[in-house]
């Protein structure tokens, strides 16, 4: 079974309209989970928490999607 890791972060943007955080030393690391409905989940309970600040926002981001076994290596890869 292939293993789909999702990251849940998140944070004060500096305009609500955009995805660009204030301070990145700042951004919440939520956790990283194993399958999206625990993600969401969790991103779901941090976006309730935050509601009231239209600033802060968290995201769902795809792990899985970033290191595909089935793809050629990137070039990075092939410098070690």
């Amino acid at each position: 079974m292939v293993q789909r890791l999702h990251l849940v972060f998140g944070g004060d943007l500096k305009d609500p309209t955009t995805k660009e955080f204030k301070d990145v030393s700042e951004i919440d690391l939520v956790g990283i989970f194993p399958n999206y409905q625990s993600a969401y989940d969790a991103w779901k309970g941090m976006a309730h928490k935050t509601v009231d600040n239209a600033h802060t926002r968290y995201f769902i981001a795809h792990l899985h999607r970033l290191r595909d076994e089935e793809s050629p290596a990137s070039p990075t890869e092939e410098l070690s």
